[in-house]
């Protein structure tokens, strides 16, 4: 038997996430049964998504149950198998994060698809944990979202919010890769100096300036034709007031919202979608997995050639799991928080 300890949730948040609201447990693990593979987790991710599967509401995904374990990206090594197309040693990714080890069946799984599926990594030179970051959900949320759903094309100014995590600062630099102007947003000296560092032409920090939409006017006085949109509220209007006429905006997420606990207030300006004949798109990553192929081969070309950099914050122990959670909603987190087991 192999003792694994897991993250459960014992209640269903109110507002920000708390300590209170999770629970360590102990499981034991048996050998893995026919068809089984059991892996050690070196790796989890926390991302802001998660918050939305905390609540009973009905959503895109069904909420996490109570009293069960969590779930989330992860990245382990097999330390024993029962299927042959996996051996001890091999380095794979699941959905089975928020715990130490787990048994699984890849092949029931593979009908779930490449977001509930256990895939084995070719690691491409990169360490495993890019695979939760860079070269992972949120480097093919970035990919996916300003090259399809955005539809960058030539001479587009790109505004970025959240610009310094792991899905901004992708879809910065990949908009840079392509020659674009790029206007970023995060909070703090130390995201904008990151974001600097990377190659954004114009950052604001919006803890710093009392106007978003003043202070991107200022940046942008032509305005911007793509809005990749990380947080909602001020910056959504910023957008929306500096968008060019037939603008695309990503909708990715909307932190600013994930821990309301009244009635959300939309943008008071949403009526420039109209005049201006924007097209605002929300996505869902696993709609677009049919790039997967394409986003490897270029995120691999462009990391391995110098053009693509990244940032982890790392917080050690699953204990410590719900800490590194709650943290991403005051942003504290560069680039992509991750949990080492």
């Amino acid at each position: 038997m192999t003792t694994s300890r897991e993250i459960r949730l014992k209640s269903r948040p109110v507002g920000v996430p708390a300590a209170d609201n999770f629970e360590l447990a102990s499981v034991e693990l048996p050998p893995p049964g026919d068809g089984e593979i059991q892996v050690k987790n070196l790796w989890m991710s926390v991302d802001p998504y998660m918050r939305g599967r905390m609540t009973d509401r009905k959503s895109y995904v069904p909420p996490f149950e109570l009293g069960k374990a969590l779930q989330g990206g992860a990245v382990g090594e097999v330390t024993a198998s029962n299927d042959p197309d996996f051996k001890v040693g091999d380095i794979v990714s699941s959905m089975f994060g928020w715990r130490e080890a787990y048994n699984a069946n890849p092949k029931a799984l593979a009908a779930a698809g490449p977001m509930g599926g256990i895939m084995k990594l070719s690691t491409h030179g990169m360490p495993p944990q890019a695979f939760l970051g860079v070269a992972g959900m949120p480097g093919m949320t970035a990919y996916a979202g300003l090259l399809r759903v955005a539809a960058l094309k030539e001479g587009d100014i790109v505004f970025v919010s959240a610009a310094a995590g792991a899905v901004g600062s992708v879809v910065c630099q990949i908009a840079k890769i392509k020659g674009h102007t790029v206007i970023g947003s995060a909070g703090g000296p130390e995201k904008v100096a990151f974001l600097k560092e990377i190659g954004v032409d114009h950052v604001i920090d919006y803890k710093a300036t009392p106007d978003v939409t003043a202070e991107l006017a200022k940046v942008a006085p032509k305005g911007i034709d793509v809005y990749f949109e990380n947080v909602g509220g001020v910056h959504l209007e910023a957008a929306l007031n500096a968008a060019r006429p037939f603008g695309r905006f990503a909708l990715c997420g909307m932190i600013s919202q994930y821990n309301e606990t009244g009635r959300p207030t939309g943008p008071a300006n949403i009526i420039q979608a109209v005049g201006k004949s924007l097209r605002l798109e929300g996505f869902i990553v696993s709609n677009h997995y049919d790039l997967f192929p394409a986003f490897v081969r270029d995120m691999a070309d462009w990391i391995n050639s110098g053009k693509l950099t990244w940032k982890e914050t790392v917080v050690e122990g699953v204990d410590r799991a719900p800490e590194a959670f709650i943290k991403l909603f005051s942003g504290e987190n560069l680039g992509k928080m991750l949990v080492k087991l």
